[in-house]
């Protein structure tokens, strides 16, 4: 059985040895710095509950490719049960992390990459889905964890990658060999790179024929030489260095930029190399795909939100207040449109030639256009709900103080029967579910901008049909 358990994961990633960079310092162990390590743990999650009792069924399935059991975040999408399982999964993950695992990019690139590499082979010929499918089958039968590429740095945003002032300002091919491509440039937001063993690596846009240096898609190894890893800032990071406070301190989330300085691909790694007509189709694909993942961890995680305004107001002493149960009301009516509306995204997926299914990118790119606005109005009031205290919180340093701690203990108390520390490790939790950016900028620009998610809606929308409905109701006469 291909499927790896936490301590194996553990043991494969410590193997890698990539090049990363934390404020400003070169880390040799790095998947067990404090920045670093919270991350990890959310990936070795997906390891672990795949070996428990109610994990197991949602995320291990049988794997055509390799002939044995495999781990969902590196299979294929073969139905549209699968697309239901994959939001089933994600919620159910998330519920138990409370933050960002980081596979799902890698699922959702895998299928996007499959999908347009049987298209490209059919045009021209080329052996790209062969070699991918090739791959993808080590990857399967190692159980490794894959990161996607995606998002380039992209300069000057109103000039082409071919017209950039510096052309590195989209990843490129820089030298065509024998045996392989060398590529520079850099991809941003890349949550996941260090909590991996590969990444796949694809195009961010629709390409022109000047640009067929960046129509490039390829697998690397995270330690690749000439790959580099700096890892991105967000809020809250003194909690991580600290290594103490209460709440979820176990999981976290981070996004490197990586930088690919002149990094060779063999050959057997390359998926797209200059086809330039299909980089848009492979980036749209894994668009969808990703706004579709949004609607089960964004959900799972909307549980955890509602559930800890509900118990800080129990907290609080106002569980049965009406304007928290309007709040609640909201929270709910959110969490639950976004779920419903990916869960008909996949039972309206369409099966491609290549036998992979895709969603119904209209009802996905809805649900991530709502997740946009509404998802944070949910925070909001989670915030509302709450209080102050969110914000200004004394330590758990002064909890425990022997000169303070009864003072602490004494004024931070709320309703009787609830201990000081535990209304405090809710604050703490909601403090991070609200304010670590990484989170809340992913539920706007996660799988692409709102504009992104807006043209894909607008472009894929038939409007001939909806006209005439309105015509025919209308009185009005088709033109001949």
């Amino acid at each position: 059985m291909a499927v790896k358990t936490a301590e194996q994961y553990y043991e494969s990633l410590r193997k890698t040895r990539p090049t990363a960079y934390v404020l400003g310092e070169k880390v040799a162990n790095i998947h067990d710095h404090p920045l670093i390590k919270g991350q990890v743990a959310g990936v070795a999650q997906t390891y672990a509950l795949a070996h428990d009792p109610e994990g197991e069924k949602l995320l291990v399935a049988d794997s055509k490719l390799a002939g044995e059991k495999v781990n969902r975040f590196v299979r294929l999408y073969e139905s549209p049960e699968d697309l239901i399982v994959k939001i089933k999964m994600l919620k159910f993950l998330s519920q138990r992390v409370g933050t960002c695992y980081m596979r799902c990019t890698g699922l959702d690139a895998i299928n996007a990459t499959a999908l347009t590499t049987f298209d490209v082979d059919k045009k021209y010929g080329t052996p790209y889905h062969t070699r991918f499918l090739d791959w993808l089958n080590f990857i399967q039968k190692n159980d490794f964890v894959v990161w996607s590429g995606v998002t380039d740095v992209k300069g000057d945003r109103s000039k082409r990658p071919s017209e950039q002032a510096d052309p590195d300002m989209y990843l490129r091919i820089i030298e065509r060999r024998k045996d392989g491509v060398v590529v520079r440039g850099a991809k941003a937001h890349q949550s996941g790179s260090l909590c991996s063993h590969w990444g796949l690596i694809i195009p961010s846009r629709e390409m022109r024929a000047a640009d067929k240096d960046y129509a490039v898609c390829f697998a690397v190894p995270t330690d690749a030489k000439g790959v580099i890893h700096v890892y991105g800032r967000g809020t809250l990071e003194e909690r991580a260095l600290e290594g103490v406070d209460l709440g979820n301190v176990n999981y976290s989330k981070f996004a490197p930029l990586v930088i690919f300085d002149d990094v060779f691909i063999p050959d057997e790694h390359i998926f797209l190399c200059g086809e330039h007509e299909f980089a848009g189709q492979m980036v749209r694909a894994f668009g969808s795909y990703h706004r579709h993942s949004h609607g089960g961890c964004k959900c799972g995680v909307g549980d955890i939100l509602i559930g800890a305004a509900a118990t800080i107001a129990d907290y609080n002493g106002v569980p049965d207040a009406t304007h928290i149960g309007m709040k609640l009301t909201e929270m709910i009516k959110t969490v639950q449109t976004m779920y419903g509306c990916c869960l008909a995204a996949s039972i309206e997926a369409t099966r491609h030639e290549s036998g992979i299914y895709q969603v119904d990118t209209v009802l996905a790119n809805t649900s991530k256009l709502y997740e946009g606005k509404e998802y944070d109005e949910t925070i909001r009031l989670l915030v509302d709900i709450a209080g102050g205290f969110v914000a200004d919180l004394p330590s758990e340093k002064d909890l425990r103080n022997p000169e303070i701690g009864k003072l602490v203990d004494k004024y931070l108390k709320g309703r009787p029967g609830v201990s000081t520390e535990d209304r405090m490790r809710m604050f703490r939790l909601i403090e991070k579910l609200a304010f670590e950016t990484r989170d809340i900028v992913s539920n706007i620009h996660g799988g692409g901008s709102p504009e992104a998610h807006r043209m894909t809606l607008l472009r894929d929308t038939d409007l001939e049909p909806k006209k005439k409905l309105a015509k025919r109701l209308a009185g009005i006469k088709e033109d001949k």
